[in-house]
């Protein structure tokens, strides 16, 4: 699973508990097919998927705005590239 290896650059910004639960997630996410619930997340994460963590994995509040900034500088950002960003 190398797409779960595209989060590691998330690390030093969010507890490893919640890292380890996002990749269960994304994998998950891969596997699964139909429409996209929790309870369809908790089925196919396995171990350590049940709906409650699901529930609160989704209940955790996270800062989306620096992680998605990091993910972004990590693996698009070019220097000599112009980039149009837009927020709201």
């Amino acid at each position: 699973m190398d797409i779960v290896a595209l989060l590691q650059c998330l690390q030093p910004y969010v507890p490893a508990s919640t890292l380890r639960q996002c990749s269960r997630r994304v994998r998950a996410l891969l596997v699964m097919t139909g429409r996209v619930t929790m309870l369809g997340l908790s089925r196919w994460a396995g171990t350590g998927g049940s709906y409650r963590t699901i529930q609160r994995f989704f209940a955790t509040v996270l800062p989306w705005g620096l992680l998605f900034w990091v993910f972004f500088r990590h693996h698009v950002y070019c220097p000599g590239d112009v980039y149009l960003g837009r927020g709201r």
